[in-house]
């Protein structure tokens, strides 16, 4: 679910369609349902639930929040320990450094994971943006990930539309500039500002399904200033982390070797009245194939019952996929 003056750069990527925001001035400041936990001299956001192992780490889309696994965490909880959180400068998080590079992203993420006490083995759970983070967390950390599903997850050949009718690879928008070492430690600027943030207070009808509670914090944590930054330093180097991921497809490091893996696809694109829909339909699928491929453990399910945000559309899907590889790992199993 994409907000406000950003939506441009976020339909580049076609994450998830969203209408832009109105502006109204206002204060709706909410009470974090988790822990803020040192990343590197900034704090990430925590919610941490349920107990057992191995831990269950969810990973947002671009522009979603800790809370959007509402419908799914409660539930995988039963069963596990959960953790759902928010990247660097979304909501109740603190900035982080620049650039926002996958390996940041997955430094910061393990940084708090240990500091916080919420040791290996994971399973790594990744809608769309999220995807290609769990799987660099994956390469970064192998020895720590035990199991991954990916939601409606980003590949490298996925095409995009951008400036007209012509569909492009993300790749395509790479610059070929190397990823650098993450930054081990960042201060964030105190804000000193005393006056407060307009509300964004339209929000998708996607969270009609989500309590009351839900839709307000979402309302306050689009509106924080640091967001728009945040998710625009996350889209502005995207491109180069498929394109990374190209480059190296098939190599031991970027593959999951026998590793329980779950693939959710969405039953249809949304390309319906393009004279080239069937070719468009057919490289999306194909795309969503070959992450089954990433590991020789592996399920593919599609379902027609939802649209891109699976997690929120239909979360039983999705609760179950994750007990499925819960239970394959927990019991050393080929998954059915």
């Amino acid at each position: 679910m994409k907000r406000s003056t950003f939506v441009f750069l976020l339909m580049i990527f076609q994450y998830c369609p969203f209408k832009i925001l109105a502006q109204i001035h206002g204060s709706n400041d909410t009470h974090s349902p988790g822990v803020l936990v040192d990343a590197g001299g900034h704090k990430l956001h925590l919610n941490i639930r349920g107990k057992g192992s191995p831990t269950v780490i969810f990973e947002n889309g671009s522009a979603d929040f800790s809370f959007i696994w509402t419908l799914v965490q409660p539930e995988v909880s039963k069963f596990t320990k959960t953790v759902s959180y928010d990247r660097a400068g979304y909501a109740w998080s603190e900035e982080g450094p620049s650039p926002r590079t996958s390996k940041q992203i997955c430094f910061e993420l393990h940084t708090a994971l240990k500091n916080k006490g919420i040791n290996p083995p994971y399973i790594l759970v990744g809608q769309s943006f999220g995807g290609f983070i769990v799987r660099a967390f994956a390469r970064y950390y192998p020895k720590e990930v035990a199991g991954m599903v990916l939601v409606e997850a980003v590949q490298e050949n996925q095409r995009i539309f951008m400036g007209g009718d012509t569909p492009r690879l993300i790749r395509e928008f790479a610059t070929g500039r190397i990823t650098p070492e993450p930054q081990t430690f960042f201060k964030p600027q105190q804000d000193t500002s005393t006056q407060k943030p307009a509300l964004n207070t339209e929000i998708d009808p996607l969270f009609d399904k989500l309590p009351d509670s839900v839709r307000k914090m979402q309302i306050w944590a689009q509106s924080q200033p640091q967001f728009i930054k945040a998710v625009q330093g996350e889209m502005e180097w995207s491109p180069e982390d498929v394109a990374n991921l190209y480059s190296h497809k098939g190599e031991n490091e970027y593959v999951l070797a026998d590793m329980p893996l779950i693939v959710i696809t969405r039953g249809k694109g949304g390309y319906e009245g393009r004279a080239d829909s069937l070719q468009l339909e057919k490289e999306r699928l194909n795309a969503q194939e070959e992450l089954v491929h990433l590991s020789t453990n592996s399920k593919h399910i599609i379902d027609m019952n939802s649209g891109h945000n699976v997690h929120v559309e239909d979360p039983n899907v999705v609760i179950a996929s994750i007990k499925d590889v819960f239970v394959a790992v927990s019991r050393h199993l080929k998954l059915n």
